[in-house]
Formats: structure tokens, sequence, C-alpha cells
């Protein structure tokens, strides 16, 4: 018999029996003890979701969505599985560790082919008739039905926006999934939206740009992803194999590895994000502010100017974070609008993705952190290495300072 888990955002999500064992199985558990926001409970205390719950939600959706497509049980099992095991491939903290992700290895967390192979999953997906390369070209976006679980306009994403809305209590993140569920269409094996669906798509674009600064990128989940990403590298110092055995870990497991590490400043670093005694914003900088030529491009040339701050601060480099973030990337919606008569590119119906895009752009801020004692003369050395601009009245009154 199917089972019936209570969830706060959906209301009941049923788990068809035959799937059961993979939502018992340690990969999925494991996401039990992932936060889903990695920090942001630092800001939003009530931010403590969890992957496992996230997963559940997307595999509901994706139940839904194939239902409303006509897909038949074998490819609405297969999926399912997709979207219940999309997240395995996550470290600790979820993406705050994704950076070390990059570093060390030559995955992201979408690459779960190895993890497929563990013997509880693969045993369970090939019971179920389910092959593990469909499930990972579904999440990796090399299938034909990639759309539904990673795509413009996919489950992940509808269920993260209103779960990561509803735990916050940000009321950005939140739109009309069912209505947007029951607009999208398969066309040639291809994932559209109708045009009825137009005002749902909108709305669900303007989420994720409003919950960018107000819960993605705010300011103290920035600094303390930014911390946690330098007591690992501080502890780990380059042991690729170390790395990569960390990346397997839980919240907890990993925060006890890096409270109890032999180097201090890692120590020292997650006892201060365990009690909130966080870096301070010494320097906090927009666009209009920063000469993005005079920036460097890459790790080694952002080393040398975090080791020029602060030798003209006269401070440990360990003593400050500089925190130059890429540019957001540009929301493309690569699905097409069908009309009565057509099927029409999404920008064409939705000419305010420009104007998205351009708050997107101007939403980005240069960092430049350190303990609230340092925290005026890394400000001072900062902006002489970095050669900001002066601040206008204007700039400080819209928080670009």
């Amino acid at each position: 018999m199917p089972k019936q888990i209570k969830d706060p955002v959906h209301g009941y999500i049923e788990v068809p029996a035959e799937i059961l064992p993979l939502v018992d199985s340690p990969a999925l558990q494991r996401l039990h003890h992932i936060r889903q926001l990695g920090f942001a409970y630092l800001v939003y205390p009530g931010a403590n979701h969890t992957r496992f719950e996230h997963s559940l939600g997307a595999m509901h959706l994706a139940s839904l969505l194939c239902r409303h497509l006509g897909f038949g049980d074998a490819e609405t099992r297969t999926i399912c599985c997709a979207a219940l095991l999309h997240d395995i491939g996550h470290g600790p903290y979820s993406h705050a560790s994704e950076r070390l992700m990059q570093e060390y290895t030559p995955f992201s967390h979408d690459d779960i082919r190895e993890q497929l192979k563990q013997p509880a999953l693969a045993a369970q997906l090939e019971k179920n008739s389910v092959s593990p390369e469909e499930v990972a070209a579904l999440i990796s976006g090399s299938h034909k039905y990639a759309g539904i679980i990673h795509g413009d306009l996919d489950v992940d994403r509808m269920d993260y926006l209103l779960r990561d809305a509803h735990y916050t209590g940000a009321p950005y993140g939140n739109f009309d999934a069912e209505r947007l569920t029951k607009s999208l269409a398969i066309v040639a094996d291809t994932l559209v939206l109708n045009e009825s669906g137009i005002s749902a798509a909108e709305s669900l674009l303007i989420a994720r740009t409003l919950m960018g600064p107000s819960v993605y990128y705010h300011h103290a989940c920035r600094i303390a992803e930014e911390m946690f990403l330098l007591a690992c590298r501080s502890h780990f110092r380059g042991d690729t194999d170390a790395v990569r055995e960390f990346l397997t870990m839980d919240d907890v497991t990993a925060t006890a590895l890096l409270l109890n590490s032999e180097e201090v400043s890692t120590r020292d670093l997650m006892n201060r994000i365990r009690t909130r005694n966080l870096y301070k914003r010494a320097v906090y900088a927009g666009r209009e502010l920063v000469d993005r030529d005079h920036l460097p491009h890459t790790q080694s040339g952002i080393e040398r100017m975090h080791t020029a701050i602060a030798e003209t601060a006269g401070v440990e480099p360990d003593k400050i974070i500089l925190d130059i973030p890429p540019l957001r990337k540009e929301m493309k919606m690569n699905i097409k609008v069908r009309n009565h008569h057509d099927l029409i590119p999404f920008e064409e119906n939705v000419p305010m993705i420009a104007m998205m895009n351009a708050t997107r752009q101007g939403q980005w801020r240069l960092g430049v952190y350190a303990p609230a004692e340092l925290r005026e003369r890394v400000g001072d050395a900062a902006r002489e290495v970095l050669a900001l601009r002066r601040a206008t009245k204007q700039h400080k009154l819209t928080g670009i300072i």
C-alpha cells in the first residue's frame, strides 16, 4: 500500500509502495541531516527544513505533473524516482559546500551516477525496472523529459521556492504551483507552457528574483558560508581525498569534524558560526562603486588581492574574507508557449524578463568581511586596494556602500 506523509507545504504526499524502499535508503535518509538552506537559519530561525522533505515535495509535484501529462506507469515511476533522488549528490550544508566540490572534484551535485551504484539504490531501481542512466540523465538535464526535473519551470524549483518561503516566512517565494503544473504540456517530446499559464510562470520568475537578496544571497548567509569555506580550506590544506570523503558527510558529522580540527583557525571559525559571532561587512559594494576591470578573474588573482588587503590592513589573512561572487546568471527561458496557432518563445510573451535580469544584475555585491574589532581598519585597506569609487548619498540610501 502507498504511504501518506503529511507535509506542511503540499498537504498529504503519497509515496507509492514500490518507491518506499528508496525513501528508506541510506542515501535519502542522509538528507534528513542536510539543511536545505545551509546557514540561512542564522537569519531566519525557522529555516531548518532539510533536503529530505524537499525531495519528497519534488517527487510529489512530479507525480502530479506526470498524471496531468498522461504518462504511463513506467515513465511516471522513472521520473518520480529521479525527482526523489535528485539531491543525493549534495554535500554538507547544501550549496555551501558546492564550491569545495568544484575545486576538488570534476563533479557537481547533479552528477549522481556514482551514487546510483550504491547497492541499496541500484537494487531498488532494478526491482522497479527503472534505468539508473535515465534517472541520471533526467537529473543532469540530458533526457528528453529533463525539463520536468532540470528545466526552466521544473518541479525542483517549484518546491524549493514554496518551501523556502514557508520556512523563512519571506512572502516573496509564493506563486500558483497548481496552476503552473496544469498549464504544462508535451509537444513532440518537449515540455511546453500553455498560454493560460503565463501569469503563473511570471510569478515564479518574480519569486526567483526577489528571494535572491532576501534569502539566498542575504549578507549574513553569505558571510557564514564564506567562513565555512575558509574553515574547510584551512583544515584540508588541499587534501583531495579528505575533501571527497567530507562531501559524503551530513551537516552534523561535518561540523563535528571541523570543530575538532587540529587547525586553530578552523576551530575558531566554526565556533563563531555556531555562536553566531560572524564576521562583519567591512566593505559591501554594488556594481556602481566597483571597477570590475580592476577585479581579478582567477582564484590565484583573488588570493593575491586578499593578501594585499591583509598586508595593507596589518592583519592575519584568516581575519579577512574577500568575496567576489560571479554575476547572477541571466534567466533564459528555453521553454516555448503554446497558443491556439503556434509555439512562441517565452520571451516574446513575457517582456518583463529583461527587467528582471537587470534587477538580478543590480543585486550583485562585492564583500570584504572581518571580525567586528577589525572592521574599520580592514575596510580602509580594502577600499584602497580595490580602488573603489566614492559612494554618493544615493548609493548610501540604497544600501550600496
